[in-house]
Formats: C-alpha cells, structure tokens, sequence
C-alpha cells in the first residue's frame, strides 16, 4: 500500500513542486555550466533502475564534454581533472542531481531509494548475487540507506549489503528517517567522495 499508493503520489506531488519552484536555479545552473564549459546542460546517463531495466537518468553536466569515454568513465574524486570548475561546485553540493526530479516525476525514480548503479559498474546485471538483486525490487532513489551510511566512502558490496537491507525494510517511517539523516549528510558534506577503489 505505501509503496504502491502513497510514496508514488508523494513522489509525483514533491517533484512537481520542486521542478515548479526551483525553475529559477534550474535556469542559472543552466546558464553557468553552458558558459563555462563546451556540451550540452544536462548529462544523461543509462542506469539500472527498478525491475533493474535500464533508463536515462538527468544531470546537470559536470564533466567536459564526452568525459565517459575516457579514462575509466567513472567519476573517482574531487581531483578528477575531467570534472569543470563550475562542476566542482555542483558536485560538492549536490545541485548536479537536481534534474532528476523529473526521473522522479516520469516514474524511473523516487526521492528515497537505493542509488541506481551504471549498467556496467560495479558490474554487470549478470554478475550481481540472487540477494543483490533485491534491491532492484524498489525503484532508486536521489538519497537511500547507504548515502547516509558512508555514501561514496563504502566499498560496493556494502553499499548493495545495505541497498538490499533497504528493499526488504522499506516503510514511511524508514523514509521520514533517511530523509532527516541526508539532511546532516548533506550539511557536513561527510561521504562525499570516494577515498579509495569501491570495487
């Protein structure tokens, strides 16, 4: 029932709001990221999402142009010599992911879930444990369990040990709970980066 019923409406209520009432931020991340970097404003990217079939998730674009095809096509750290000036800033706040809301507004995401992998990192769909497939059972989330448990700084195997823990335990409560954690996460910034091989 809540997660059929209600996180969906709530979904769809608060993305709507949010892509309504942030269009003025929309509008100057746009216009700083196309005047201080080549490419297009919004990144997209395919992921793996609920059911693990794959969508396009939206970014505002950090990185100059094409940087998925070179070097591991991974993001690793603040030092990534990829990643623009204006996509540092972006990152460090967590502002690149603002677009997502309308993946939440189109149904391939929620605001609470587990974060949707790359189809290819950390590994293919064919190599993930019948346990780990749990957590596709849930559609991903802009914040989830392992954000606020470590974010980046996990190793992968626990980021989906607890993206699993999440599918098998989630409820309103659960929710309202991540939902203040990422608050403090966010406020101090903890977790933001990665501090060593994840895979």
């Amino acid at each position: 029932m809540y997660q059929a019923f209600v996180k969906r409406i709530s979904d769809i209520v608060f993305s709507a709001l949010g892509l309504l009432v942030l269009s003025p931020l929309f509008l100057l991340i746009a216009i700083l990221v196309r005047c201080t970097s080549k490419g297009p404003v919004i990144f997209r990217q395919e992921r793996l999402g609920r059911d693990a079939k794959v969508f396009r998730i939206c970014k505002f674009r950090t990185m100059a142009e094409n940087s998925e095809h070179t070097g591991s096509g991974v993001y690793s750290d603040r030092n990534d010599s990829r990643v623009t000036k204006v996509g540092r800033f972006l990152r460090a706040t967590s502002l690149d992911e603002l677009p997502q809301l309308w993946n939440i507004l189109r149904g391939d995401m929620s605001f609470i879930g587990p974060r949707p992998p790359l189809t290819y990192h950390p590994w293919p769909i064919d190599r993930y444990s019948k346990e780990q497939l749990r957590m596709f059972r849930v559609r991903p989330g802009i914040t989830g369990w392992a954000q606020v448990h470590g974010r980046r700084e996990l190793e992968w195997n626990e980021r989906l040990r607890l993206n699993v823990w999440y599918a098998d335990h989630v409820s309103f409560a659960l929710d309202l709970k991540i939902v203040f954690l990422t608050v403090g996460v966010m406020l101090s910034g903890k977790g933001n980066e990665n501090k060593g091989a994840t895979v």
